[in-house]
């Protein structure tokens, strides 16, 4: 866990209108060109999760951003003006009438320490402004780094600090279900033993008696493990079902995570259980009800949803797959995503090679998904 500073910035007259048109005027004197709007494109978004780690795109996508690119290409963004976020960090001064949210920010590697960020800095502030904030939050920095950025560039003073221990009185009662290897479990496992995750693992459930999964779970010595095949020519879906859902209910978890679960739980499972997250192995679409997803080539593919979607990027050709964790609905595959990455597949690539490259990123998804799931609890 970590300590996180919220800035703040008082939005007076350097953010008036002409610093803000000396800020555009800079960006295209050097040749690049500045995109405004609600939301983002498809293929923003995906280039910031590809670049920025797979947690900002959700913010992105329910704020007002600037984006600047240089020949087409995205280069830098800066979000502000959120709507809907519900962390942890944003109750406090940030929940104050007359106080904007800033962020998330940031600027590729390649041109970071010149105009493109000095720029979009200026343009957000003004921004806010504008809209009538008189003050705004620069939240969660844990950088001694960027304290010192903000502080030299926008006077931004420490008005916040918490730990993030704080957030998670006590640890959150949660069931794992998982029918295979069992990967994204020992990552959960080994982040709950190292105090990443405030975690305690009161029940693990598979379908499949022979699931290594089984063993993890028994060398981290959950109390609670059942192993519940299914037998299709004996057991009617809807008795299996009805099983599972009181196994579980017996453990009354807070939190359930599939992680691997390749069973397709029925409606009444996902109303008994509404704090749900699953890891599903393809980038999905932020907007649940899109069937294609855009990529930071500026390239789409379909989302891959349902039990095969690596194989099925690799039949169709697709030069990408991804990971993403998303809350769980009685649609399939279509809850609100918390986090995702997309990656990259080379064309000589078998199914095994971009398994063992995926699984890494699923590993980081599911602690970072967890960890969201947290905050905004």
């Amino acid at each position: 866990m970590a300590t996180l500073r919220n800035l703040l910035v008082d939005l007076d007259e350097r953010y008036d209108a002409p610093a803000r048109a000396a800020a555009m005027g800079a960006l295209h004197a050097a040749g690049f060109t500045l995109d405004e709007r609600a939301g983002a494109d498809d293929r923003v978004l995906a280039w910031i999760d590809e670049t920025f780690g797979g947690s900002w795109s959700g913010e992105v996508f329910v704020a007002h951003n600037a984006i600047v690119r240089r020949d087409g290409d995205p280069v830098g963004f800066v979000s502000y003006d959120p709507v809907g976020l519900r962390f942890a960090w944003l109750r406090g001064v940030a929940a104050q009438p007359g106080v904007g949210v800033f962020g998330p920010f940031g600027v590729e590697r390649s041109h970071r320490g010149g105009i493109v960020g000095a720029s979009l800095l200026t343009i957000a502030l003004c921004a806010l402004r504008e809209r009538g904030f008189r003050a705004a939050v620069i939240p969660a920095i844990t950088s001694e780094r960027l304290v010192a950025y903000y502080a030299l560039r926008a006077r931004a003073r420490e008005v916040e600090s918490f730990d993030t221990r704080a957030f998670v009185a006590t640890p959150v009662r949660t069931a794992v279900l998982a029918s295979g290897n069992g990967s994204n479990l020992q990552t959960v496992l080994d982040r709950v033993a190292d105090g990443t995750l405030p975690l305690e693992i009161v029940a693990f459930v598979t379908n499949r008696a022979q699931a290594f999964a089984i063993e993890r779970a028994r060398r981290a010595g959950i109390a609670r493990i059942a192993v519940e095949p299914w037998n299709r020519k004996t057991t009617p879906r809807a008795s299996y079902d009805a099983h599972l859902r009181e196994t579980l209910t017996r453990e009354a978890p807070e939190l359930v995570l599939l992680l691997g679960w390749m069973h397709l739980l029925d409606t009444a499972f996902v109303t008994s259980f509404s704090q749900m997250l699953n890891i599903h192995p393809a980038f999905l679409p932020l907007d649940p009800s899109r069937d294609e997803v855009g990529l930071p080539d500026g390239s789409s593919m379909p989302a891959f949803r349902g039990a095969h979607a690596v194989a099925d990027a690799l039949a169709m050709k697709s030069a990408w797959v991804g990971a993403s964790v998303h809350r769980v609905t009685s649609h399939t595959d279509r809850g609100p995503i918390l986090v995702r990455k997309p990656m990259r597949v080379g064309s000589d690539e078998s199914e095994a090679d971009v398994l063992a490259r995926l699984h890494p990123i699923e590993h980081e998804l599911v602690e970072r998904g967890v960890k969201r799931w947290l905050y905004e609890r």
